[in-house]
């Protein structure tokens, strides 16, 4: 194993530590270089910072793509397929480590590696930030020191032996490749692969907004890319449709239609999102506006609008039946014939206390709860209202209802032309004054059943 300097490239030193097989690969703008690492601490135990092993995938980095470790082309410029050595790096070439080290982190962990980024560069995050959020990064942050890279070699592939993704191809090769994506993602859709076709889609807007990033916004040549890019939204929205995905579609073809607000199809596609989640009024509004801008689709409209209708009609008599039991949500009763036709529950007789005037028979049955339409607050009318003509003082009235606060010992009564006092009154709030009798105690009566109403 022999220590060498590598390419005269200053704080680098390099072993061999198995040689490699074949010549030197010829590496250009564009090869993707694969290959695993492992990164240490240049101290006397050689602590392990990052292997690459340990998460099962090995590296890729394209040649000529500014990727933050420079040096690390450098380096891997000097390998041969299968070769593996080990490169000593000084502090002036590892400052970025950090970063990267961050990112392929996350990666490992299925996170996105710019969570949190603010539209600013990497260094600027950092200092906004204060913390990558590991701590051992954190230290070669604050103290950037020498580091040692042990890399093993897997092969070197041309840019035309790959297929390239879409942050690494030039401008000419992604213009080149939108028109090829957006015949894939129609023929997957004639065969019914919406999901797949819907991938097509998405590579395709991703390149051509990657050319808009260049632009300047609304000027010719943004406005060329524009054009290609709304027909590809509409076609992964309708795949989006029919893949039930339909709050991606209202968040895509609102983005849209902010841009182009007369785009009847972008309104379309929203208004079927909307109808999709029970939005009816937002529903109706869009297919009305899809009318006016194109009077061709009127019949299509016409149609949605029907089937909408009905779909909402079949939900309400849903509803009323998923309901039925919720005494809230019902509508009220039809009135008894005769009060007296409906306490057909379980009755008892109570005695009044003793000191009281007339004894009369008074009859309790169980208290039943009233829905709120039914409610109506405390007036004063009752204590005045006229006696029942049918009434005499051997036999009086008997009031119509009586409600019990039990544990504070209030009581209501309510008379026959008042509807049951509210549910905060039957729950102790702001009761009224409990009625007395002529001895002065009160009658300990429930709710009739079923008399909820005269």
């Amino acid at each position: 194993m022999e220590e060498t300097y590598l390419l005269n490239v200053e704080g680098v030193k390099k072993k061999i530590l198995h040689g490699g097989q074949g010549e030197l690969p010829k590496f250009q703008d564009g090869s993707k270089i694969t290959f695993h690492f492992q990164t240490l601490k240049d101290n006397f135990e050689r602590t392990v910072i990052d292997d690459s092993r340990e998460a099962g995938i090995p590296m890729e980095i394209i040649v000529g793509k500014m990727f933050k470790m420079e040096i690390w082309e450098t380096l891997l410029s000097s390998m041969r397929a299968g070769e593996v050595a080990e490169f000593w790096c000084d502090a002036i070439h590892t400052g970025m480590y950090a970063l990267v080290s961050k990112g392929m982190r996350r990666i490992a962990e299925g996170r996105d590696p710019l969570e949190g980024q603010k539209h600013r560069c990497g260094m600027g995050n950092m200092f906004d930030y204060h913390s990558t959020g590991y701590d051992d990064l954190d230290e070669l942050q604050r103290t950037p020191q020498p580091l040692i890279f042990i890399m093993e070699l897997f092969r070197v592939e041309e840019p035309s032996a790959y297929k390239r993704d879409t942050w690494a191809m030039s401008k000419e090769e992604k213009l080149a490749a939108v028109p090829v994506l957006h015949s894939e993602g129609n023929r997957l859709v004639l065969r019914k692969e919406f999901r797949q076709a819907a991938a097509k889609y998405q590579e395709a807007v991703i390149c051509l907004r990657n050319l808009q990033a260049k632009e300047k916004p609304w000027e010719d040549g943004w406005l060329k890319l524009e054009s290609l890019v709304t027909p590809l939204v509409l076609n992964y929205c309708q795949c989006q449709l029919e893949l039930g995905e339909y709050y991606e579609v209202l968040e895509h073809t609102t983005e849209l239609l902010q841009k182009h607000k007369d785009n009847a199809k972008a309104y379309f596609k929203r208004a079927k999102a909307h109808a999709a989640v029970w939005n009816e009024r937002e529903a109706r509004e869009d297919f009305l506006r899809v009318a006016d801008l194109d009077p061709a689709m009127a019949a299509a409209v016409k149609k949605e609008l029907k089937q909408l209708g009905e779909r909402m009609r079949k939900k309400h008599v849903e509803d009323r039946k998923r309901y039925q039991g919720v005494p809230s949500l019902m509508p009220p009763p039809p009135p008894p014939a005769h009060p007296a036709a409906t306490r057909t529950a379980r009755t008892a007789t109570h005695t009044p206390a003793q000191g009281a005037g007339t004894q009369h028979p008074w009859r309790s049955v169980i208290w039943a709860p009233l829905p709120w339409w039914q409610t109506y607050p405390w007036s004063q009318r009752a204590a005045s209202a006229p006696a029942s003509p049918k009434s005499s003082p051997a036999h009086p009235a008997q009031p119509t209802a009586l409600s019990l606060q039990l544990g504070c010992g209030a009581a209501t009564h309510r008379h026959a032309a008042f509807p049951a006092p509210c549910r905060a009154q039957r729950h102790g709030h702001l009761l009224p004054p409990p009625p007395q009798s002529s001895s002065g105690a009160t009658p300990a009566l429930l709710v009739p059943r079923g008399t909820h109403s005269t």
